[in-house]
């Protein structure tokens, strides 16, 4: 049996002993809250224990570092799709120690891709037609750069109301403890201030 069989004759159980029962909610976030965080997997359950968060409450968008890497990129065009749409007041970027972005860099992504059967050809194709992947597959040095890159590119993207709070935390993906990077009261209470971090 497959990794999707198994999961598909689980589902035709969950659906038919209504198991769904229990995550009923509504499309709008409790507590008005977007969390970016990391796609780790030691977050899935951790993290929304670790900020008391249940189903329901917040909206979630999870990437590789919990980054923003392109103010018109699709993890923007959610965070303000979640705002505009989903009465979303705060955002909430939890980046993580221990992260498989950090000292990401190009060319070791790229010379996995070889391994894995990505031609050479293909590589040179997409250098040419202007793909930088050095920018592209870029990491961070340390979590707390990321959050704060990531908070920055959120708090000053210009479709986003000057008042809204964005903070920035680090989880540790052990025992869910979180660090304060930077709180967003006071860079939405000032909005002369260009960041929080």
């Amino acid at each position: 049996m497959t990794l999707l069989d198994e999961i598909l004759a689980f589902n035709a159980s969950f659906v038919s002993d209504r198991r769904y029962e229990p995550f009923r909610t509504d499309t709008l976030p409790n507590k008005n809250l977007l969390i970016l965080t990391c796609m780790d997997s030691r977050l899935v359950e951790l993290l929304p224990q670790a900020m008391n968060v249940h189903n329901g409450d917040v909206k979630i968008i999870k990437n590789a570092g919990a980054l923003v890497t392109h103010p018109f990129g699709s993890v923007m065009r959610s965070i303000l799709v979640g705002v505009y749409k989903l009465n979303v007041r705060e955002i909430a970027v939890v980046g993580h120690h221990d992260c498989g972005v950090t000292g990401l860099n190009s060319s070791d992504f790229l010379s996995q891709a070889l391994s894995q059967g990505v031609s050479e050809i293909t590589l040179t194709t997409l250098k040419n037609a202007g793909i930088d992947f050095e920018n592209w597959l870029r990491g961070f040095d340390r979590p707390e750069d990321g959050v704060r890159q990531s908070v920055d590119m959120i708090r000053r993207h210009p479709l986003l109301p000057s008042h809204l709070p964005v903070h920035g935390l680090v989880i540790s993906p052990v025992t869910g403890k979180l660090d304060l990077i930077c709180s967003g009261y006071k860079s939405a209470a000032d909005s002369a201030s260009s960041h929080c971090c």
